[in-house]
């Protein structure tokens, strides 16, 4: 077995002994994985410079991964399921969206409390677990990472080019190397001539080349440049807004696609593994759901398209899959100078296949799909595939079920469902609405998105289970299509928000067909920065009379409104690029614009929407047609019930906010 050791370092009950209904009381281990696999076995070695890994005496790689299990105490009352989940940059996330907990701040505690919020996940006995995938996560308490040995070439470290992209809210002098405080790939030679930084207004616009002599490798000191081989520097300051490419040579290359075998070998470990080797999940485990969010979706959707979900004993690991807001982008977790935690446009993430099923491009002629190599051998592993307007607006979620061109729809693959949740943001809609986020300081011309659903993602989860339990077909497929033309081009939809208060985007990026010579043998990149060609027929869904997105699953917050909820929303002057919709680098943000509380309102602010006057009687009226639009969610099982009171619940609030003129 690839794990080794399971070094525990906490044991503990967890949330002090509570007890989550049925299920009774759980327990918290944490510690360290240790590993050694096998790079000539056909389950590891597609993973990149692998065979340049030190290897031990029995000529095996080592690594080594943080990991965290909750369980249930009496297994015999739990799921006998695992959800793992895929953490972001080291944090863990499913708790946010699964038990509506606080994320954890990070301070000085290594082994900080678990919020467990209303406690979903243990109520229906799932065992939920982390295990560090990335190399790069930073060394913060309460993150988890990956300890991965260096690719070694003729006793050397490797050097080559990388290509990295930037984007500040402020305007500053340096800029880190990294995705903020990740560990940063370091430039091989602070004087390389060739080193080349570009900027651009838009990511999809011509890149302006900064000359070389106007910017440096190095970091600001007391107002002085100090040559620095982990940061980039410009005398003149980086503009907020502007979007900074650069492509330079680095060394050292650890092999983060490692990552997916600590992920898939912990999986494995507590499935399989047994009480001698120390396996605290022993005889427990009897199916694996993998979640992932963002960065983490991504990182799922490039486990599929390489089928790394069976152990070196042959055994499927994950039966379950549910990739959430990655759109149809991949990214940079198997390769030499992989940077997992690039998420931004112009990079490598957005690289044909897009679809599950088989599809074609007819630009590059290519054909394949995401499963086509799990399809192949006939894996019974089943996928949801979820996204949010915002990926849609992005340029990419479109993609996922609709060809390159943008013209035909692609039907389901077997194995999956795809789903769309209308008129929502990257996150979880953001409550009281804010112009601010709080996390990053990311600022909107118009308040954020304020529709959870989360809701809707408990539901698909245990959907999901279902089928892959006792075959419970879950569902259909709900997202915007071409066939009944729901599916429609951003720009399009300028006319639809005419008389609305709102500035509409004047200009929507669109992903674009990019070159990067890719080695097939090496998975390295070979053209940098990368030859752009054609645009993808990307698409959003159409919108109704409101500018509310008519596609997809619709949350009662969003078929009975108080607003318009739109996926998009621009970037506020002060952090720079108000033309630019925000999120394009990052997790994207959507729009809350509040309907006028009455006639008079409407009038005096120009708005043809029909006021919150205009179309309730009361509070009373409105908070019944959302108890309808529930109720029909969960005959449709796109809602539980349990979950019916609390979105009524805070659909009262939010009649509470709105018509307080707290909009206005």
């Amino acid at each position: 077995m690839a794990v080794t050791q399971f070094e525990i370092t906490s044991r503990r009950p967890l949330a002090n002994g509570k007890s989550f209904g049925d299920v009774g009381q759980y327990e918290e281990v944490r510690g360290i994985l240790r590993y050694a696999v096998d790079p000539e076995n056909p389950a590891n070695s597609t993973i990149t410079d692998i065979d340049l890994a030190p290897r031990n005496s029995a000529g095996q790689v080592e690594f080594a991964a943080d990991v965290h299990v909750m369980r249930p105490v009496d297994a015999s009352k739990g799921r006998n399921t695992i959800v793992y989940d895929v953490l972001n940059r080291g944090n863990k996330v499913m708790l946010g969206m699964f038990n509506d907990a606080v994320p954890a701040v990070v301070s000085g505690d290594e082994d900080p409390p678990t919020d467990v919020g209303n406690g979903f996940l243990m109520r229906h006995g799932y065992t939920a677990v982390w295990c560090g995938w990335s190399p790069d996560a930073p060394r913060l308490a309460g993150r988890m990472k990956l300890y991965a040995p260096e690719a070694i070439d003729r006793g050397m470290p490797i050097t080559g080019k990388i290509f990295s992209q930037f984007q500040p809210m402020t305007r500053v002098r340096h800029l880190r190397l990294a995705d903020r405080f990740h560990t940063p790939h370091a430039a091989a030679d602070t004087l390389e001539p060739d080193a080349l930084l570009t900027v651009r207004d838009q990511p999809d616009l011509e890149p302006r080349i900064v000359p070389r002599d106007q910017w440096s490798f190095a970091l600001e000191d007391h107002g002085e440049p100090v040559e620095d081989a982990n940061f980039v520097y410009m005398a003149d300051g980086f503009e907020p807004g502007k979007m900074y490419q650069l492509t330079y040579t680095t060394i050292g290359a650890p092999i983060v696609g490692l990552g997916y075998l600590a992920m898939r070998d912990a999986v494995s470990f507590l499935k399989y593994g047994s009480e001698t080797d120390g396996n605290p999940t022993a005889g427990e485990i009897e199916n694996a759901i993998a979640y992932g969010v963002s960065q983490s979706a991504r990182f799922l959707r490039h486990y599929l398209y390489m089928d790394l979900n069976q152990d070196e004993a042959g055994r499927e690991v994950f039966d379950g899959v549910l990739p959430h807001v990655g759109g149809g982008m991949r990214g940079e977790f198997n390769q030499r100078f992989g940077q997992p935690s690039k998420d931004l446009p112009s990079v490598i993430a957005q690289m044909f296949p897009f679809t599950a099923s088989p599809s074609t491009d007819p630009v590059t002629e290519e054909t394949g799909g995401v499963l086509d190599r799990m399809t192949e051998r006939g894996s019974t592993t089943k996928t949801f595939f979820t996204n949010t307007g915002a990926e849609y607006w992005r340029g990419d979620a479109s993609l996922v079920h609709i060809d390159p061109s943008g013209r035909t729809d692609v039907e389901d693959h077997p194995s999956t469902r795809a789903y769309h949740f209308s008129a929502t943001m990257h996150g979880p809609g953001i409550w009281p609405p804010t112009d601010t986020q709080v996390v990053d300081g990311m600022r909107g011309q118009n308040l954020l998105n304020s529709v959870d659903y989360s809701p809707l993602m408990r539901a698909l989860l245990v959907r999901l289970d279902e089928w892959i339990a006792d075959g419970t077909e879950p569902p259909p497929s709900k997202h915007p299509r071409v066939d009944d033309g729901t599916a429609v081009p951003a720009a399009s939809l300028v006319r639809a928000f005419e008389g609305i208060p709102v500035k509409f985007p004047e200009h929507v990026p669109v992903p674009r067909r990019l070159d990067f010579g890719v080695d097939p043998n090496r998975d390295a990149v070979l053209n940098l920065p990368p030859t752009p060609s054609e645009a993808f027929g990307s698409l959003v869904s159409d919108v109704d009379e409101d500018g509310n997105e008519i596609a997809g699953i619709t949350h009662p917050d969003v078929s009975v409104p108080l607003a318009t909820s739109t996926p998009w929303n621009l970037r506020h002057p002060d952090v720079g690029a108000p033309d630019q919709i925000m999120g394009l680098t990052g997790g994207p943000r959507g729009s809350t614009l509040p309907f006028a509380r009455t006639t008079a309102e409407r009038e005096a602010n120009d708005d043809r929407r029909p006021s919150i006057a205009e179309r309730y009687d009361s509070k009373e009226q409105y908070l019944g047609l959302i108890r309808e639009k529930a109720d029909e969610l969960v005959a449709n099982r796109y809602m539980l019930q349990e979950d019916v009171e609390e979105v009524i619940t805070r659909s009262g609030d939010r009649w509470d906010w709105f018509t307080n003129g707290q909009g206005g």
